[in-house]
């Protein structure tokens, strides 16, 4: 894996690496539209499509040990989760939000990988889809930015 750096300009270069994205398919549609602004930043900052590895599963919950699964594999120079939660009349919002998040969190931290968390945790469906493309965006550049600060770091 090579990683890449900023160029001379600042910008965000992605040739080279390669990245996992684990994305729900709860709120599909949601989760579908954050995934293609996610794949099409990747591509804009030169992340080649055969470099991408990405997968889905049924919802928020299941993210982190699909992410577990790529980091043991020591593929991927970063990983991207991309769910979306939103709000119910019941406390299993605050259960899918926290447990998912904090899946996460633990999968970065217990294998030294950058993980972007594009998890979504709404009020309302519109809310969700106010910050869709950006949260997609979003992901795609935080994964590129810490693969290339941990390359430089190590």
């Amino acid at each position: 894996m090579q990683a890449a750096d900023k160029g001379s300009s600042g910008e965000l270069d992605g040739a080279g690496l390669r990245i996992g994205i684990v994305r729900a398919r709860f709120n599909d549609a949601v989760t579908g539209a954050i995934a293609q602004a996610c794949l099409a930043e990747l591509e804009r900052l030169e992340v080649e499509a055969g470099d991408i590895r990405h997968v889905t599963v049924p919802g928020a919950l299941e993210i982190p040990v699909v992410l577990k699964v790529m980091a043991d594999g020591g593929d991927f120079d970063a990983l991207i989760a991309i769910g979306c939660v939103i709000r119910g009349e019941t406390y299993h919002f605050e259960l899918v939000a926290n447990e998912s998040g904090a899946g996460v969190t633990r999968v970065a931290l217990d294998h030294g990988v950058p993980v972007a968390n594009a998890i979504l945790t709404c009020d309302t469906e519109a809310q969700a889809w106010a910050r869709a493309e950006e949260k997609g965006r979003d992901a795609a550049r935080v994964a590129v930015e810490m693969a290339n600060l941990l390359e430089e770091l190590s």
